[in-house]
């Protein structure tokens, strides 16, 4: 299984990007095969508007069924769940500490946004 984490870094020991829509990128870990490769979605950081749904874009084009990411917001949410992939909420720590504690089954999935649009 695939699962995308924001993220502020490439690798393993950086840190969960608190943001989603407009996260630096995803590390994109397959938790079954122990690889992981980044995606950058730096087109992101600065868009004006649609930014959580293009990133909900990017990492369903990924292959990943599961998102951890700090927050999300009403459009990216509903974007991802039309894409069938679940949202893991995780308040901070390493990329590494993330795929630890959803291995662990720590990680509820979310029922919705925790973030209104545009915050």
């Amino acid at each position: 299984m695939k699962i995308a984490i924001s993220c502020e870094g490439n690798d393993l020991n950086c840190q969960i990007d608190p943001r989603f829509g407009r996260a630096k990128g995803f590390l994109i870990c397959d938790i079954d095969a122990g690889t992981h490769e980044f995606v950058d979605n730096t087109q992101n950081l600065n868009a004006a508007q649609g930014a959580g749904i293009q990133s909900a874009q990017n990492v369903a084009a990924t292959g990943a069924k599961a998102v951890i990411t700090g927050h999300v917001g009403p459009k990216a949410f509903t974007a991802l769940e039309k894409g069938n992939i679940q949202v893991h909420l995780i308040g901070g720590g390493t990329v590494a500490e993330a795929i630890e504690a959803f291995k662990a089954g720590k990680l509820d999935a979310a029922d919705g946004a925790d973030k209104p649009a545009h915050w």
